[in-house]
């Protein structure tokens, strides 16, 4: 069959693969537990809910402007000054399907072909695929693996003169690293000196731990949105449990957001009128079960640390926002494939391998399900991996005996 060569290059999304594995396994009465996820399992605010039914019981389901509805540009305008301490008109925003389509029309519109975009590793999944499917080079930079998060020299080392961005995400998917304030005015800094842009995916900016806070890009850069070279992509799906709804934005120089509308337009036309209006209901309304997710989840955060910390050998850094970890496994002498393979055939547990991540021999470990689901997860990982664990579980209503 005669593809396209850029196409057929495209790797499968994994994550994906997974989800659709798992729920295929626990169709067939398999009692999987699924720690791939990256979708916290809290309700949709009660506010979205309503304004999505008032806009269908109204029934006047039209296409919508390209570049969003006017309330929601002005909600997300309002959220960026709100969070931010960024003024941003609504020219300066575009809502798009979710996150990941405003980073793809953003990449399409600021790269040429062989364009760089410096990666820090480990990193989502998507980003080099899309760097490569918009034209660019993706420039993955290792970080420390004692830490997960780069050295400023590092990254700002790998610039050269095709470098167009550097692609930041924090905290991070998937080890959990929030980096410093220092480094992150250090980053914004020199983009602004050498006129690159710096893109910050900051879904999970409020999905933070032990009392800290996200570092505010936005605070070490003396220009406005339409002088900065920063760009702040946002969402509904992670902070507001809506990853069903498919709402993302970009806050970024009018020219820019005017591309990215164009390209839009050409592409999907517009959003959905009622998904942006329970977008616009979760940014205006009541914001209480924002806190009550990031308790939640750092209670889940303990408990997945306290219990990875039973199987000898594998180490893990303690990730201080999102709600993944990223444990190193290399003890167990497997690539990352090879244990997520053995993981689900013997245990039921659905992992990540790290290698999609830029992070061969750990798996990504999500924690936004129940804490009963992550417990018996990591013990059924354990029982599967550590020869002085008991020879027998229970999994599902069936005991399983160790013989291997």
């Amino acid at each position: 069959m005669n593809l396209s060569r850029l196409a057929a290059s495209i790797a499968e999304s994994p994550t994906l693969k997974l989800n659709a594995l798992a729920k295929s396994m626990q169709a067939q009465g398999i009692p999987v537990i699924h720690l791939g996820g990256g979708e916290p399992k809290n309700k949709a605010p009660r506010s979205a809910v309503e304004a999505a039914s008032a806009y269908l019981a109204a029934g006047d389901i039209k296409y919508t402007p390209s570049a969003g509805s006017l309330s929601l540009r002005k909600a997300a305008a309002e959220y960026t000054e709100n969070n931010y301490g960024r003024k941003a008109a609504v020219e300066n925003i575009i809502i798009s399907s979710g996150a990941k389509q405003t980073l793809y029309n953003l990449l399409f519109t600021l790269l040429d072909p062989g364009d760089e975009v410096i990666v820090p590793a480990p990193f989502w999944v998507s980003y080099p695929e899309m760097v490569r499917m918009t034209g660019g080079v993706p420039v993955v930079v290792p970080s420390s693996p004692e830490t997960h998060i780069p050295r400023a020299e590092d990254l700002l080392g790998a610039v050269t003169a095709r470098t167009k961005a550097i692609l930041l995400n924090s905290p991070n998917n998937p080890s959990g690293a929030l980096y410093p304030a220092e480094l992150m005015e250090e980053i914004v800094r020199f983009c602004e000196r050498k006129e690159i842009w710096l893109i910050a995916d900051d879904i999970y900016h409020k999905l933070v731990f032990d009392g800290l806070r996200a570092p505010n890009p936005c605070a070490f850069t003396g220009r406005g949105v339409e002088e900065s070279r920063l760009i702040i992509l946002n969402a509904v799906s992670k902070i507001y449990g809506m990853t069903g709804f498919r709402i993302g934005w970009a806050v970024a120089p009018k020219a820019v957001i005017a591309v990215m509308n164009n390209i839009q337009a050409a592409t999907t036309s517009c959003n959905s009128g009622v998904l942006m209006a329970a977008a616009e209901a979760a940014l205006k309304g009541p914001q209480e079960g924002v806190g009550e997710l990031v308790s939640l989840l750092e209670t889940n955060r303990n408990a997945i640390l306290a219990s990875l910390a039973e199987i000898p050998g594998v180490r893990v850094v303690k990730p201080h926002g999102t709600f993944y970890c990223l444990p190193d496994f290399s003890a167990f002498g497997k690539d990352s494939l090879t244990l997520c393979s053995f993981l689900l055939e013997k245990a039921s547990v659905v992992t990540v391998p790290g290698r999609e991540f830029g992070a061969e021999n750990h798996l990504r470990l999500s924690y936004c399900g129940s804490r009963a689901d992550v417990v018996e997860g990591v013990a059924r990982i354990r029982w599967a991996l550590d020869p002085a664990s008991p020879k027998e579980i229970r999994i599902g209503d069936k005991t399983a005996v160790r013989d291997w």
